[in-house]
């Protein structure tokens, strides 16, 4: 199968092309210097020429904070930018799978969010416009896949693990959230269930973190300290001590997963052993 991966140098994006070419696919990766995807036309005239069997959306403007400042940037590459890859795979007839977020919900309660839940509340310019994203697939595709994912991290991009151990080389004690609750998501194991995924004509919007059950930011960095063996001590703040943030974050963002084995597809590892060897991988 050929498929075509936007966002290929990005975090989620490296993993995927590395998954596709071990099943031996033919993965084609492009990135912002390769297809502008709020150029309407370059980004038909790209895929066209590439004539994919399927599209693994990955490419998105990420930066939450800087989105507050910047809405219409944010808006053309996550909104408008995923219409123009949608289009496309429509007037193909190919399938296309775009990576969305937790931040869709607007993160009250407790209770973990379901796949179908449609009770969209975005709480950032970044949240709203992925949630734009995910109506434009909706409105033009019948063979899609959306998997909305939370609290990524893995070897080719900035996450919250690397920020953590680079703080850690300069302060004895950080502050951490602790009422932002969710599941971290490594992309190397992501990358092998969205391969099972394409591979598949099980459409329809999916749930997709590691395993583990839930667990606040605090919990997560204490856990990396710990097998990291670092010494560094950790405060437990709420999200309003803790200020600071341009864009509001969801406090709730525990996506529930029932959908993904309801549907036959494996569940990814515990989310300690993920971060065991991500640790390991980055030397660590």
């Amino acid at each position: 199968m050929k498929v075509l991966v936007t966002g290929a140098r990005g975090q989620l994006g490296y993993d995927v092309m590395l998954e596709l070419a071990r099943r031996g696919h033919e993965a084609i990766g492009v990135d912002v210097q390769d297809m502008d995807i709020t150029d309407a036309a370059a980004c038909r005239r790209t895929i066209f020429s590439i004539a994919p069997d399927a599209v693994i959306h990955c490419a998105a403007f990420t930066a939450v904070d800087a989105a507050q400042d910047c809405e219409e940037t944010c808006r053309r590459v996550n909104a408008l930018g995923t219409e123009h890859v949608a289009k496309a795979c429509a007037q193909l007839g190919i399938k296309m799978m775009y990576i969305s977020t937790d931040y869709v919900f607007g993160g009250q309660g407790e209770t973990p969010w379901q796949a179908d839940c449609t009770d969209f509340a975005p709480l950032s310019v970044y949240g709203q416009t992925k949630l734009e994203g995910e109506q434009a697939v909706v409105r033009l595709l019948d063979r899609y896949f959306i998997v909305r994912i939370a609290w990524v991290f893995g070897k080719n991009g900035k996450n919250f693990v690397r920020t953590m151990l680079a703080l850690s080389e300069k302060h004895d004690t950080l502050r951490v959230v602790c009422d932002q609750v969710g599941t971290p998501t490594y992309t190397p194991d992501l990358a092998r269930l969205l391969a099972d995924m394409i591979e598949t004509e099980k459409y329809g919007v999916y749930h997709a973190t590691n395993e583990g059950g839930y667990l606040s930011w605090y919990e997560f960095a204490c856990e990396i300290f710990r097998l990291s063996g670092k010494m560094t001590q950790v405060l437990p703040v709420t999200t309003a001590e803790y200020g600071l943030s341009k864009a509001a974050r969801p406090l709730n963002s525990r996506l529930d997963k029932g959908k993904l084995r309801a549907c036959g597809f494996e569940p990814l590892p515990h989310w300690r052993d993920a971060l065991a060897r991500y640790l390991k991988e980055i030397g660590v």
